[in-house]
């Protein structure tokens, strides 16, 4: 198997650390979420941090930085109406307005690979401030 799996649109690549640690947060439930950041020196894509299974998506919001792109993978758990327990993996694209032009571009270019990369995500939200991933976004998401 490759070390890395390619990102076809930029060269960035998606190292095993950032898979292994997406199939320990899907199969473990070892991690509540994970942040991702690319390394533009090393053309590659990097876990940045890690939640905890106990931390919530409150704890996920703080860790994104203010002024940088960052993609991030949320591991939902919620209860259905026939209080079924379930569980949706969102994808996140974080891009606020106060970040780099260069960043936002790279990480526009750099989405889908990484998405190919880690597989079994159910939803995805881009968001460039708070309020455009707020809990309550992801619950109607899951209407």
């Amino acid at each position: 198997m490759a070390m890395a799996f390619k990102m076809a649109t930029t060269g960035m690549r998606v190292t095993e650390e950032c898979k292994k640690s997406f199939m320990e947060m899907k199969w473990k439930k070892v991690h509540r979420y994970i942040v991702f950041k690319i390394d533009e020196r090393s053309k590659k894509m990097t876990v940045d941090k890690v939640g905890a299974a106990a931390e919530g998506y409150d704890d996920l919001a703080a860790a994104l930085p203010i002024d940088d792109c960052r993609y991030a993978v949320f591991d939902f758990d919620f209860v259905t109406v026939d209080n079924c327990r379930k569980s949706k993996i969102f994808f996140i694209a974080w891009s606020p307005s106060a970040s780099r032009i260069r960043a936002k571009m790279l990480y526009a270019t750099s989405k889908d690979g990484l998405r190919r990369a880690l597989d079994g995500i159910h939803y995805e939200l881009q968001a460039t401030d708070p309020t455009e991933m707020g809990f309550d976004v992801i619950q109607d998401r899951l209407k």
